[in-house]
């Protein structure tokens, strides 16, 4: 069977070469494929145990696409039908979002929990919540699963799923009605007590313009005279609603992006295709360290326009396109066609994947390496670093400390452990004292958890060289006293960042008792960006000196 395999994969390969179309270097192409398909055929027809010849070229072809770009992948059948998904906003589930015990984007962890419910979606209503641990899907147990067990939950619109979960060490058993899930790209918008329009755009997705304009009118007939659009947090989307987004703003013909590549196809121009709808109205535009990509073309375009006063901390740098180009059996190659280039004509691309370090990882491009550009009221701007705010705020930037916590999931657990001991039936009542916080120190102990430093990586990389080398002996005194130093240098990390954890803590904790909604709610009552965004729409003295009028 094995042999059949291989066989018809040479077959299929030969045959798609017979058609397929090279560049300029088809020869070398051709001959590597050659060299590809030999080898492929020996290893599978004489290596010593049974090999799986599928998972053999996944493999591959996923160490093909390792040492170019994060975001070139091969797609499954799987990930085709999730980046629909994410484009369209639709898909029939749960309503629930999901990630399992391995922290790599494949989801193939031997555990399911669950990291927020939607306000009354499928999940809500079968009383699902944020930290239950899905154990078994119907009749099928999740550590057993050698799929990613999220595609267990989901099916046909109107189907029921039982689902087993553990929720306070308790095993527990609910019935859930898979249904259409449409999730908001606008979850939450509303009018500030001075006439300040909020609306947070969470991701660009195909109806992101038309949700943000339908939000803006209901605003403005409630007497917004300007507008703050929060896009911290946002990870980005599509490409052409970002431009749709700018064109809110900006007049029609006017190009927003250009994309360039060594691939003539690929060198595109985005122009505005519609008539402003809202010119003069005063903008500032939130960003932080995870606005990135869509995210950045509008806050970068505000600003190279100087359409809008961008407020918050430096952006994350894609400056990146990526186009799906379909294959077999309904799978894709999601690769990496072009960079683009917002009006000023820079890219902030701030990561260089070609040029790698001696531990292979992406060199960032030096602040000396940036050049400058000019907005069009002459104002100066930089590329290569993300979108770098005209209002920087020090409380949005994530220190290491927090992006640690955040990576290893502590924050979301002892949120959940938090949401079992106290009960608060409205936000206004909610408080996080100096005592949970305490208390949230004491789970970081117990649950052991270790806060990894490049300082502290590089201190036990020299302590392994030292002992190759047998020097450990006459270092050991100066070792363990750096180590310590470092330790305590951690532990001074949860005091110095303590304001920062709390509203990390505060935000999570929230959205247990009151949604997503009752998060931004939050957000808009206590945020510093929000506040600094208002104080500046307010004085349009302050807001035209800082755009250049």
């Amino acid at each position: 069977m094995m042999k059949r395999s291989v066989l018809l994969l040479v077959s299929i390969t030969i045959i798609s070469l017979g058609s397929y179309s090279f560049k300029s270097d088809g020869f070398e192409i051709a001959k590597q494929i050659e060299i590809f398909v030999a080898f492929f055929k020996q290893l599978n027809t004489n290596y010593v145990d049974e090999t799986n010849p599928a998972e053999l070229m996944d493999t591959a072809m996923k160490a093909i696409t390792k040492d170019l770009d994060p975001y070139t992948k091969f797609w499954t059948e799987q990930d085709v039908e999730a980046g629909k998904i994410r484009s369209s906003g639709k898909y029939v589930g749960i309503g629930a979002s999901l990630f399992t015990d391995d922290i790599d984007e494949e989801e193939t962890g031997s555990k399911l929990i669950v990291s927020e419910v939607y306000k009354d979606f499928p999940a809500d209503k079968s009383g699902l919540k944020a930290g239950d641990e899905i154990i078994k899907v119907d009749d099928v147990v999740v550590s057993n699963y050698e799929g990613r067990p999220i595609e267990l939950l989901k099916g046909e619109a109107g189907s029921t799923v039982v689902v087993t979960y553990i929720r306070n060490g308790k095993e527990q058993i609910t019935s859930i009605n898979r249904n259409l899930i449409e999730v908001d790209a606008v979850p939450f918008y509303k009018l500030l007590n001075d006439n300040t329009g909020y609306i947070v755009l969470r991701r660009f997705s195909k109806k992101a313009s038309s949700n943000i304009i339908a939000a803006l009118k209901e605003l403005k007939a409630e007497g917004a005279d300007k507008l703050i659009l929060d896009l911290r947090g946002n990870p980005g989307g599509l490409l052409t609603e970002a431009v749709n987004v700018c064109n809110i703003f900006v007049k029609k013909d006017l190009q927003i992006v250009h994309t360039e590549s060594v691939i003539d196809d690929h060198k595109k121009q985005y122009k505005t295709k519609n008539k402003v709808l809202y010119k003069d109205l005063p903008l500032a535009v939130l960003i932080n360290g995870r606005s990135a990509s869509a995210s950045e073309i509008v806050s970068g375009s505000m600003q190279d326009l100087d359409r809008g006063v961008v407020i918050g901390a430096r952006s994350f740098g894609k400056g990146l396109v990526q186009s799906k180009r379909p294959l077999k059996h309904n799978t894709q190659l999601k690769i990496t066609t072009s960079r683009y280039f917002i009006p000023s004509g820079r890219c902030i691309q701030s990561l260089d994947y070609w040029n790698r370090d001696s531990d292979d990882k992406p060199t960032r491009i030096q602040d000396s390496d940036f050049k400058s550009f000019k907005t069009q009221n002459g104002r100066t701007v930089y590329d290569g670093g993300g979108v770098f705010p005209d209002v920087e705020i020090e409380t949005t930037k994530t220190s290491q400390i927090a992006k640690a916590l955040l990576k290893d999931r502590v924050i979301f657990d002892f949120a959940t452990a938090f949401y079992y001991k106290h009960k608060f039936e409205r936000l206004e009542d909610f408080t996080f004292t100096d005592v949970d916080y305490t208390s949230f120190l004491s789970f970081l102990k117990k649950n052991k958890f270790e806060f990894k430093t490049k300082t502290g990586q590089l201190l036990e990389d020299l302590w392994v060289v030292a002992e190759k080398e047998t020097l450990d002996n006459r270092i050991s005194n100066e070792y363990n006293s750096l180590k310590q130093r470092l330790s305590e240098a951690k532990k001074e990390a949860l005091v110095s960042q303590e304001s920062e954890i709390k509203e990390l803590l505060k935000k999570e904790i929230i959205k247990r008792y009151f949604y997503r909604e009752g998060m931004h709610a939050y957000e808009v009552s206590n945020s510093e960006e929000v506040r600094e965004a208002q104080k500046i729409l307010a004085d349009i003295t302050r807001y035209n000196k800082i755009l250049g009028n």
